[in-house]
């Protein structure tokens, strides 16, 4: 079987909608979407969905568009929510163009580690509170949200340990109780290309699924000496993913997608994880992030899913996903979750030997996702994604733990875990960061037998 295309190298890596905002020119043209202008806030239609967004990074304010463009409007932008100034205004400057969609004065864009609730307070029950922080604050700002009686869109990850999953998973059980609709991050269970073919396996086109192969390998993302001090919880929280403790690391950030495609394609969970990776020899990055993870997922039926991440410059780039059947195989996505999606005549993966392809997606799922969210809170409809999502959180942070632990790790210990990289996230600007970086400013890094995250 071949490991990668014969045909051609991987495409270059592209910008997704989440990162959106070095690119606004389509925002002029969306904003023709809402059709007329919207009263304020206070008085706001009935018929009309009112957003507040928690987090005003990129990939939150790339949400807020895709809510604008998709299909389940009415919809505004009400009330804006960081701790980073820069952010904020970066965000608003980004989506001012939707002007119909957009009702954000000043005194309604709030600053600080309590501005979730602020931001929140200027919704009404039934709205949207859009969750698009760093992960470590996923839970603690849905559980205000579901206890305003608001529904939610939360980005992936949702909690960077066992710990912080297990709360997630019982506040999503508290919304479905309240009737509350949540919508996750993970768009590419809203792609029709992929559900095509998920059906496609379900009927038997494949055969029984043996093996799933998943790659994102990449030129790396590496952290300078830091000298910490004064300010240096701020500063860890401005770049997340150098770090455990507020984002997961790199590995959780960037294969969350592939690893819930695999639990996707088996429909089910994997029983066990077993993992190796490490640095590169003289390897200056100061994180505490490795450069590879490579991590054999074993399921209750014997299949296997290989998961390849890879952060190291100069080297073969891939992003994308196979699975191979007893009678063949098939690509599930491709780079940058493009919708590469076909069957295979046989287990020969190569453009010319493809049997079936869906029809083109007329739909980003990034659009898709928010149109099936906001389609259900108006409609009445059952819609509660976070059981399906936190579960595959936990089966990647159980495959970053067997290559930091150097061991198999089951899901029965992930599901039993106490660990918490952070157990006081309360914080105010001054208060101290969770991690230090040590004499050379380097941060701890993952070593087996001193290293804990089970």
């Amino acid at each position: 079987m071949n490991a990668h295309p014969a045909s051609s190298e991987p495409a270059p890596i592209r910008t997704t909608r989440r990162e959106f905002l070095a690119s606004t020119t389509k925002i002029v043209a969306a904003s023709a979407i809402a059709g007329i202008a919207l009263p304020h806030v206070h008085a706001a239609e009935q018929n009309t969905i009112q957003l507040a967004i928690i987090g005003c990074g990129g990939r939150g304010t790339g949400a807020i568009g895709n809510a604008f463009e998709s299909t389940g409007g009415p919809v505004k932008l009400v009330a804006m929510a960081d701790i980073f100034d820069h952010k904020l205004k970066s965000s608003y400057e980004a989506l001012h163009n939707y002007t119909a969609q957009m009702d954000v004065p000043e005194d309604r864009k709030f600053l600080g580690f309590d501005a979730y609730r602020k931001a929140m307070d200027c919704l009404r029950p039934g709205d949207v509170a859009v969750l698009t922080t760093h992960c470590a604050f996923r839970a603690l700002h849905l559980e205000y949200a579901i206890e305003k009686g608001l529904n939610v869109f939360m980005e992936k990850s949702f909690a960077p340990d066992a710990v912080g999953l297990k709360n997630v998973l019982k506040l999503g059980e508290a919304a479905e109780r309240k009737n509350l609709k949540i919508g996750t991050g993970l768009m590419c269970r809203h792609s029709a290309s992929r559900n095509a073919l998920i059906q496609k396996i379900r009927d038997g086109a494949l055969g029984d699924v043996e093996l799933i192969r998943a790659y994102r390998m990449e030129h790396g993302y590496h952290l300078g000496p830091q000298k910490g001090g004064q300010g240096e919880l701020m500063r860890q929280i401005s770049v997340p993913y150098y770090y455990m403790w507020p984002s997961g690391g790199l590995f959780i950030e960037l294969m969350i997608h592939q690893i819930d495609e695999c639990c996707w394609i088996k429909d089910s969970w994997p029983v066990s994880a077993h993992g190796m990776g490490g640095r590169v020899f003289g390897s200056t990055d100061c994180s505490q992030n490795l450069d590879t993870y490579s991590i054999e997922f074993t399921f209750a039926d014997g299949a296997k899913a290989l998961v390849q991440h890879r952060n190291i410059p100069n080297s073969y780039d891939d992003f994308s996903t196979y699975i191979h059947g007893t009678k063949c195989a098939a690509q599930f996505s491709g780079n940058v979750h493009a919708p590469t999606t076909h069957i295979y005549k046989d287990q020969k993966v190569d453009r010319h030997n493809i049997s079936w392809k869906p029809a083109p997606e007329a739909v980003s799922p990034y659009v898709q996702e928010w149109s099936d969210l906001l389609g259900a809170i108006r409609n009445g409809q059952p819609y509660n994604e976070v059981k399906r999502s936190a579960l595959s959180n936990i089966a990647s942070i159980m495959g970053r733990a067997s290559v930091h632990l150097n061991r198999v790790v089951t899901w029965d210990e992930m599901m039993a875990s106490e660990f918490q990289f952070c157990k006081d996230i309360n914080f105010s600007k001054d208060s101290p960061a969770p991690v230090h970086a040590d004499d050379q400013g380097r941060y701890p890094v993952p070593v087996p037998g001193s290293w804990t995250e089970v």
